[in-house]
């Protein structure tokens, strides 16, 4: 299990997504970018930094 806590990234949201594998946490990052933060489209250096943050759960 995988999980990625947006607060790393976005400071001061408490959004945390969760996946068995890194690609399942970058879907799951994404659809919370969408809903909570509005970006249909999330940029190069998010994504990277997403994944610089992806952890074992």
């Amino acid at each position: 299990m995988k999980k990625f806590a947006c607060g790393d990234v976005v400071a001061g949201c408490e959004g945390v997504v969760t996946g068995e594998t890194e690609d399942e946490v970058m879907a799951a990052a994404a659809e919370h970018a969408a809903a909570a933060h509005g970006m249909s489209d999330v940029p190069d250096d998010v994504v990277s930094a997403i994944r610089a943050g992806i952890t074992d759960a």
